[in-house]
């Protein structure tokens, strides 16, 4: 099966639907594309039917793509306000608020200094669950150590979006990952909150040999995700607390670089989409306590060829992916849609590609992937972020400054 994507106009036109204005792409679907046409980069088997390459699953939808707003430099988040307006991290060091017209506010510089090389930055922004009342926002972000190290660090502090310089005030830093390392790769940094009011923080395992091998290690935060209370400390019953031998902020262990991840509304459950190396790049539903591999079992290799480790993807006591892709789509940000612009798409999953330059929609069935459908797969952007605004449209970031909003074909 074959996808084609037929750009019918780009024309500007009045937004009525949320006061602004934008340049209007037309994308007519006529079926999805095949997922198996693609080269492997390893020979590695599936463990179970529809593990990967699962069939296309198309809703037949044909949706417009509308560009609400340009030239934000490197961003790499985005959240929507209670107004409507969108808050966005650049990775250079500066938050910035688009307003419902498209336009781009003046800098918010972070606090403290960010440590703008390689993979690090302003990474993630997420409102607290009582922002409405608190105007609490937290943020991670690539810090720079005296020592010539770096580390994930994650900070919250109080937003002023009003009047015309709007700002972050009472800044405080509640987390840093340990050990700090030199490296400018594999930050991670979701903030996802859960139902419960709890902290969900995704860490990278820093990309180095050396540092990928701590994804195994309880004693470090490389390759974690950490459960935390709002103030940064470890949340009450995690799975490793109490042990002289873990960190109990520990939720999960064994992930490379996850910079997807969402919580499945129907379940509460935290689902995560996680960079592999060449091939490999993982969904997985984190559970407490478990073990999800890396570097010991992965369905990539290593990015000049050869394979990592002893070259297996299955161990006992290691969770298997949901679902891999090989070749990569290089996973940036997921939401779960929910809304009713869309009803044929309601509960996918929707992630962002940044090598892949296309949104992956899945569908999702009893904890296991079922259909893969291709969304603006045009080759033109790098996805960096996925949200469904308030309007029930879904809103994409990409790497080169621009935010799109998808919405159905008049």
């Amino acid at each position: 099966m074959i996808v084609r994507l037929f750009i019918l106009a780009l024309v500007p036109m009045a937004l009525a639907a949320c006061g602004d204005s934008g340049k209007e792409t037309e994308f007519e679907i006529t079926t999805a594309p095949a997922a198996e046409t693609a080269e492997r980069n390893t020979d590695y088997k599936p463990a179970f039917e529809g593990q990967t390459r699962a069939p296309v699953k198309s809703a037949n939808i044909a949706y417009t793509v509308e560009t609400v707003a340009e030239g934000l430099d490197m961003p790499w988040a985005m959240q929507f306000l209670s107004d409507r307006r969108i808050l966005v991290t650049e990775r250079s060091g500066s938050f910035r608020i688009v307003d419902r017209e498209g336009k781009v506010g003046p800098a918010m510089p972070a606090q403290p200094k960010v440590f703008a090389e390689g993979q690090g930055g302003l990474l993630d922004v997420a409102l607290d669950p009582d922002f409405a009342t608190n105007n609490i926002i937290y943020w991670t972000y690539a810090e720079p150590l005296d020592d010539g190290t770096n580390t994930t660090a994650l900070a919250k502090g109080v937003l002023n979006a009003g009047g015309t310089r709007p700002q972050i005030s009472n800044v405080s830093v509640i987390f840093r990952q340990q050990p700090s390392w030199k490296s400018h790769l594999h930050f991670g940094s979701r903030i996802i909150f859960a139902p419960d009011g709890k902290l969900f923080l995704t860490l990278g395992e820093r990309s180095l040999p050396e540092s990928r091998v701590l994804s195994q290690d309880l004693r470090t935060h490389f390759g974690k995700v950490l459960r935390l209370e709002r103030d940064g400390t470890p949340a009450a019953g995690n799975p490793f607390a109490g042990r002289d031998d873990a960190r109990p902020e520990i939720w999960s262990y064994g992930h490379r670089n996850i910079q997807a991840a969402a919580i499945e509304p129907a379940t509460g459950q935290l689902w995560v989409v996680e960079h592999g190396p060449r091939g490999g790049d993982e969904v997985n539903r984190v559970e407490a306590g478990r073990n999800y591999g890396w570097p010991v079992i992965t369905y990539g290799i290593e990015y000049a060829g050869p394979k990592i480790g002893e070259g297996i993807t299955r161990r006992e006591g290691m969770e298997q992916p949901v679902y891999y892709w090989d070749p990569n789509i290089a996973p940036a940000g997921m939401i779960f849609y929910t809304g009713d612009a869309f009803p044929a798409w309601r509960n996918s999953a929707f992630v962002g590609g940044l090598a892949g330059q296309k949104i992956v929609r899945l569908t999702i069935e009893n904890g296991r992937v079922t259909g893969e459908e291709w969304l603006l797969a045009t080759g033109e952007h790098r996805f960096r972020d996925v949200k469904q605004g308030p309007d029930g449209f879904i809103y994409a970031l990409t790497e080169a400054g621009l935010i799109l909003r998808v919405r159905p074909k008049a």
